[in-house]
């Protein structure tokens, strides 16, 4: 399935992937329907950052993926649905569990149902590497064990479960993409890479964080977004799990340390206990086997191995530092 020419709804549009990805296929030639969340503010989150000419060409639908008919009426009229609104920071959902069912599994129940009632021709669900917790083997495979370790990760465990029942009970056509830790450019603060860079580039040389002995993988945000797509586009993509990640594992205190360098600077790491997460919750290590995606869905990422997060921290580091980027961002504050 070529993706170009297609009507395509994104959920989550608003978001720091949703928005990468939404411009994009605008940028490929599809009609993009992008779902976001509603607000008095009429606020289209990163979308209103999207350049003038891109942002002409999205047809925005303000929504609440919690409400079943607002989703159902988001869907019509789409062929496929890419789907990626949810919750998704971690010390929140222990702040607020509900709200990460309502929002991650029934939003999801929502999308899924529509799309059986309408016919959509595929729908991506967006997963998360942590979904498997703390890595028992490595690298780790689509078939790796899943351990809800957080109220954030169980709740994305249901709502996959949910996804490919529907593939399974009423031949729904599903595929689940399980992303390991995106960043790039509009990331949250909540991420560890974006908290970095703007504590450096606010003037801070004690750097407040949490736990940094944790390995991830971290996948640049142009490799997710074309992994994306290549899921969107694969006929063998239907019924599978698909990991997308860079293949390359790095802990939280190298990744300080590259950081710093490529800013010039030098740091020094303040454990602040705030910022860390209960002991049993902590996810140790994360560090995807990308072989199904190669072999399935011919994607391989383009900012691998320390090369690759390299350049990939530099055009970060790039977006983040430009004042009016950096002004947006509350460094002195733990955003959860």
């Amino acid at each position: 399935m070529k993706l170009a020419n297609k009507k395509i709804l994104v959920t989550g549009a608003d978001g720091f992937i949703g928005s990468h990805l939404t411009e994009e296929l605008v940028r490929q030639g599809c009609s993009v329907r992008a779902f976001v969340y509603y607000n008095s503010f009429n606020s289209w989150g990163w979308l209103d950052h999207s350049p003038a000419d891109i942002k002409n060409q999205i047809e925005v639908f303000a929504g609440d993926i919690r409400d079943p008919y607002g989703v159902r009426e988001a869907m019509k009229g789409c062929d496929v649905v890419l789907h990626l609104a949810a919750l998704i920071a971690i010390p929140y959902s222990y702040h607020s569990p509900e709200t990460y069912v309502d929002t991650n599994i029934k939003g999801t129940l929502n999308v899924v149902q529509a799309a059986k009632e309408l016919g959509i021709e595929k729908v991506v669900h967006t997963s998360t590497s942590e979904v498997y917790g703390t890595a028992k083997i490595v690298p780790i495979t689509e078939d790796h064990p899943l351990n809800g370790q957080s109220p954030y990760s169980a709740s994305k465990i249901g709502a996959d479960q949910i996804a490919m029942s529907f593939f399974s009970s009423f031949n729904t056509p599903v595929a689940i993409i399980r992303p390991f830790n995106t960043y790039g450019p509009r990331q949250s603060a909540r991420a560890v890479i974006p908290t970095i860079i703007t504590q450096i580039a606010n003037g801070s040389r004690k750097l407040k964080l949490g736990a940094t002995h944790p390995t991830r993988d971290f996948n640049y945000i142009k490799d997710t977004v074309s992994g994306f797509i290549s899921v969107a586009e694969s006929n063998q993509a239907i019924g599978e799990v698909i990991n997308i990640g860079s293949n390359y594992e790095i802990s939280i205190h190298d990744t300080v340390q590259l950081i710093a360098k490529l800013m010039g600077t030098d740091v020094e790491i303040i454990s602040d206990a705030e910022r860390l997460r209960p002991e049993k919750s902590e996810v140790e290590r994360l560090w995807a086997d990308n072989t199904k995606a190669k072999n399935i869905v011919s994607w391989t990422p383009k900012y691998s191995g320390l090369e690759g997060l390299t350049n990939g921290l530099k055009e970060t580091i790039d977006w983040f530092t430009r004042e009016e980027n950096l002004k947006a961002y509350k460094a002195d504050v733990y955003n959860i």
